[in-house]
């Protein structure tokens, strides 16, 4: 169905492409930088390109869901080659599984965000799953077009495709897809993934009613191999073992699923009839959720224990939500914005059985509404940026959140910020209740809230960029296996009494000597705990050396060079393809195997040309390299994609 969306919306699309007339006047129009030339004119389309002005770079707006503004950037840059994945976003502190499409090892534990509702869990599965941060609105003069494409690591292809127009000059529309298709290089291992987004913005004449909204259908799609049963085959170097599929693996023709479709809405309305130095805005945010999440297995491999059915396994979990939030805010111009709220969360998460075991009962469903009640302050000059947030349940369930963080900015070249967290997160829903076919996987619990604060300090200088985190967690969640069998995974849920310490110092430097950078990313992280329950690697590394400059009369721009990764060895977190979950591990550890990268990446106009031979040091290091204890890392594989915006 939303392949067939996707089909209809870009007919639909195309349709007004031609008929855009943007109406803009010819004094607001410059010429672009080099590098970021736009050759299509606004407004009327019979002009000739010789006489009629073109449009900025500065008209091609990206807004995010808080309403910050940013440009699009056609540049070639370090940065581009790093953020060049099937993310879309930067990947340092996370680890890949070897294909495509698979879930990430979590090597820097402060990427992880916190939402103090409760969540549908399954969170491996989430790594591309676009949450209501992620989505981009626009804005453009003309019809906007960017194309990604990139080969994989074994038959399939990469591709992220969206376009945007005004219809209006107040009024935009993108529709975008992502899909992939992996077969990856080892046992039932194939990756299908599919992302569709469209959204819209809308503004008033008079600036008194903007809405943002969006629409997103995701389905993530693995089969699920449970990883190698002999770690010594793969790390042998026997030849046989190099072609990776004669490897024998846990789970056959097992896979995984999720899938979800959101609706959202965010819109305010300024009552007073013009923008004064004191404005009063009414505010009301939707979003309503609907997930599931299904893991498949059509022949019993023992690998999960015992359980109720002899074959053809279809564990599912289904998850809607709505959530309403209504508020007013009142601004003055020098002191700020001030705003209360209060909003509805409802959940129902649910299965079709209830089940009856040693344990006691397992009900079907967990069901709640949980209303909060806030207050916000936002204050934000040329120099300074602050927010402060205050958040606590009106009803039952002892859910709070504090947020307050200041930047300073003293010039175009120096960011400091702070912030300072403290909540009362209530657990995510897969740890109070799972259902499975699988006898071990079946619990009903009631755990307590996890509690977080957290103090994060960033600079952003001309010299160098630097984060330091401070956090302390008790009543961490997090599951671990029950097994004293090394061949077989009972991970059930626990909640750690104790409590958890936690630094991690990442610093970023790029240094230039002509044509030559070297680019440098260091994070150092320390735990402080009885038991092990978070688990991180100490130092984490990526430094890249490379060449820039100008061929062919200035028409490409290429930039050519190494990145070297690293992480030290420490017990990672395994997977377990029935939950969709890490689990805590204590019996190997994994780590100490660098990984070096050779890339030549070109731009021509705006097109960006990437070439990649990745772990190209692979067959010299010897066969350690793993992304989980029973998960190997990639193996030397080049791999080539490009990025073309088009300006119409």
């Amino acid at each position: 169905m939303t392949k067939k969306l996707f089909v209809f919306f870009i007919f639909m699309m195309c349709g007004s492409v031609f008929a855009q007339k943007t109406p803009l006047r010819t004094k607001d129009l410059q010429q672009l930088p080099a590098g970021n030339t736009v050759t299509r004119t606004p407004g009327n389309t019979q002009s000739t390109a010789d006489n009629a002005p073109k449009a900025t770079i500065d008209m091609y707006k990206v807004i995010t869901a808080d309403r910050d503004t940013t440009y699009i950037d056609t540049s070639l840059t370090i940065y581009k080659d790093y953020i060049f994945n099937y993310l879309r976003k930067d990947n340092f502190g996370l680890l890949p599984f070897a294909n495509d499409g698979q879930t990430y090892n979590t090597l820097q534990y402060s990427l992880r965000t916190f939402s103090p509702y409760p969540e549908f869990g399954f969170r491996a599965k989430h790594f591309n799953y676009l949450e209501v941060g992620d989505m981009r609105y626009f804005s453009v003069p003309t019809p906007l077009t960017e194309l990604y494409f990139k080969t994989v690591q074994e038959q399939g292809q990469s591709l992220d495709a969206f376009i945007t127009l005004n219809t209006h000059e107040r009024l935009n529309f993108s529709i975008a897809y992502k899909g992939l298709r992996s077969l990856g290089k080892y046992v039932n291992q194939l990756a299908s993934t599919g992302n569709f987004r469209f959204t819209t913005n809308y503004i008033t004449k008079s600036g008194r009613y903007r809405l943002n909204a969006h629409f997103t259908g995701q389905d993530l799609l693995n089969q699920e191999n449970g990883g190698i049963t002999d770690t010594g085959d793969f790390e042998s170097g026997n030849d046989d073992f190099k072609d990776r599929a004669r490897l024998e693996v846990y789970l056959q023709d097992a896979e995984s699923f999720l899938k979800g479709n959101r609706y959202f809405v965010d819109h305010a309305f300024r009552v007073n009839a013009n923008d004064n130095q004191n404005n009063l805005y009414l505010t009301h945010q939707f979003n309503f959720e609907n997930k599931i999440f299904e893991f498949r297995e059509l022949t019993l491999s023992g690998r999960f224990g015992q359980s109720y059915v002899a074959g053809n396994i279809n564990d599912k979990t289904s998850y809607d939500r709505m959530y309403n939030k209504v508020g007013a805010i009142y601004e003055n111009k020098t002191l700020g914005q001030i705003g209360f709220y209060v909003d509805d969360f409802n959940y129902n998460y649910h299965y079709n059985t209830i089940i009856v075991n040693s344990s006691g009962v397992v009900p079907s469903r967990l069901k709640d509404g949980i209303n909060t009640f806030g207050a916000q302050y936002a204050y934000r000059t040329k120099s300074w940026n602050g927010k402060a947030l205050y958040s606590n349940s009106i009803t039952s369930q002892g859910l709070s959140n504090i947020d307050i963080s200041l930047s300073w900015k003293p010039d175009d070249y120096n960011v400091i910020s702070f912030q300072v967290q403290k909540m009362n997160k209530l657990p995510d829903l897969n740890y109070n209740l799972y259902q499975s076919s699988y006898i071990a996987y079946n619990w009903s619990n009631d755990f307590k809230t996890e509690k977080i604060n957290n103090l994060i300090v960033k600079a952003d200088t001309q010299w160098a960029a630097a984060e330091l985190q401070l956090s302390v967690f008790k009543d961490q969640l997090f599951y671990s296996n029950d097994s004293a069998d090394p061949e077989v995974l009972l991970v059930t849920p626990k909640q750690y009494s104790g409590t958890i310490n936690y630094l991690s110092l990442k610093v970023s430097k790029e240094v230039k000597y002509g044509k030559l950078a070297l680019d440098n990313t260091l994070l150092y992280q320390k735990t402080a705990q009885d038991d092990d329950v978070l688990n991180v690697p100490q130092f984490v590394t990526r430094n890249t050396l490379y060449y820039s400059d100008y061929f062919f009369k200035k028409a490409m721009f290429v930039q050519t060079g190494v990145t070297f990764s690293y992480f030290t060895k420490y017990f990672a977190n395994d997977y377990n393809p029935v939950l969709g979950e890490f689990y805590v591990q204590q019996q190997k550890e994994i780590g100490n195997f660098p990984v070096v990268d050779f890339f030549v990446n070109a731009r021509v106009r705006q097109t960006r040309i990437y070439l990649k031979a990745e772990h190209f040091n692979s067959a010299m290091t010897g066969n350690n390299f793993y992304s989980a204890p029973n998960y190997p890392y990639r193996d030397f594989v080049v791999r080539f994609g490009l990025v073309w915006n088009f300006f119409q």
